[in-house]
């Protein structure tokens, strides 16, 4: 399993759906005080390897106060 094309998949789904950009999303999170540009968001999802923490800043700069995750099977 590559889990972190998984993780990278979770977040591009979710700004996907709401037709958020990079560009968009770091200035969404930036009005929450959290400091990313497009180019640390684009780096971090190439990575696949960001915190949670980073998907519950997401999560609120989309405006969604939940979300649902599937976990893949094998």
């Amino acid at each position: 399993m590559d889990w972190p094309a998984e993780a990278r998949l979770v977040v591009k789904g979710l700004l996907a759906r709401e037709g958020v950009t990079y560009a968009a999303l770091a200035e969404r999170l930036q009005a929450i005080g959290v400091s990313e540009t497009e180019y640390s968001i684009a780096n971090k999802l190439a990575r696949g390897s960001f915190s949670l923490v980073f998907l519950l800043q997401c999560v609120r700069a989309l405006g969604k106060d939940q979300v649902t995750i599937e976990v893949p099977g094998d």
